[in-house]
C-alpha cells in the first residue's frame, strides 16, 4: 500500500483546502473536509475495495477491451449489454459500479468504437414503443417500430478475495477479473484481471 504520510498536510493547510472545497460544510464533529482525487488513498483507509481501486482496475480495463481484434477491427461498433457483477469478496459494496466505471470510460473517450444497450431501461423502453405504436406520441425514427437491438456481447465480471487476520492485523487480497463473451456461441473472447492486496492495523467498514 501507499504510504498515507504523503497525503496528510499541515494543519492550516488542510484547513485552507478543505474550507474551499466544501465551502464551509463540516461533518457533525466539526472536523473539516478533505477533498481529494478519486485516484488516490486518503487517510480514511481500510484493506478493503476503495475508490482508488476501482479507477486503477476499470481504467485498465477499458483499455484492454479495446485492443482486442473483435473490437478494434471490427467493421461496426460491438452492441455490448452489461451483466451484474459477482460479488464475492467479504465487502458489500456496490459491485456494478466497476461495469458503469468502465461503460462511461469506453463511452467518453472512444466513441464510436463500442456501442452499449440500456438493457436496464427496457420497461420505460417499451412503454414508449408502445406509445408510438398506438399513435399517442410521435416516432421521429422508422415508423415500422423496429424492434430493439440485440447484443454482440455481455461484459461482466466477477470479484474474490482472500482475508487474513490476526492479532498482527488484517490482510485481504482480491481479485477483479472481466470477462466480454460472445452472445452467439457463449465463447469468452476477452478476459483480463487486476490483483490487490492490502495489510493493515485495523479494519474498516465499507458500504
Amino acid at each position: 500500500m501507499k504510504s498515507i504520510t504523503k497525503y496528510l498536510l499541515p494543519l492550516g493547510t488542510a484547513a485552507l483546502v478543505a474550507g474551499c472545497a466544501s465551502s464551509g460544510v463540516k461533518n457533525p464533529s466539526g472536523t473539516g473536509v478533505t477533498q481529494m482525487r478519486p485516484d488516490e488513498q486518503g487517510f480514511v483507509a481500510g484493506t478493503g475495495i476503495e475508490s482508488q481501486d476501482l479507477v486503477a482496475v476499470t481504467d485498465k480495463m477499458a483499455r484492454s477491451v479495446l485492443s482486442i481484434p473483435q473490437i478494434a477491427n471490427a467493421v461496426a461498433p460491438p452492441v455490448v449489454v452489461l451483466e451484474p457483477v459477482d460479488n464475492q469478496t467479504r465487502f458489500p459494496i456496490n459491485k456494478d459500479i466497476f461495469l458503469t466505471r468502465i461503460r462511461s470510460e469506453l463511452n467518453s473517450k472512444c466513441r464510436g468504437k463500442v456501442m452499449f444497450l440500456a438493457r436496464d431501461r427496457m420497461a420505460a423502453l417499451e412503454r414508449e414503443r408502445n406509445l408510438k405504436r398506438e399513435g399517442a406520441v410521435t416516432a421521429n425514427s422508422d415508423p415500422n417500430l423496429q424492434e430493439f437491438k440485440g447484443a454482440d456481447y455481455f461484459l461482466t465480471g466477477t470479484l474474490q478475495g482472500l482475508s487474513t487476520r490476526t492479532k498482527a492485523g488484517t490482510s485481504d487480497y482480491i481479485l477483479y477479473a472481466f470477462q466480454l463473451i460472445d452472445a452467439r456461441t457463449s465463447a469468452i473472447v476477452w478476459e483480463d484481471n487486476a490483483e490487490i492486496k492490502k495489510q493493515g492495523l485495523e479494519d474498516a467498514a465499507y458500504r
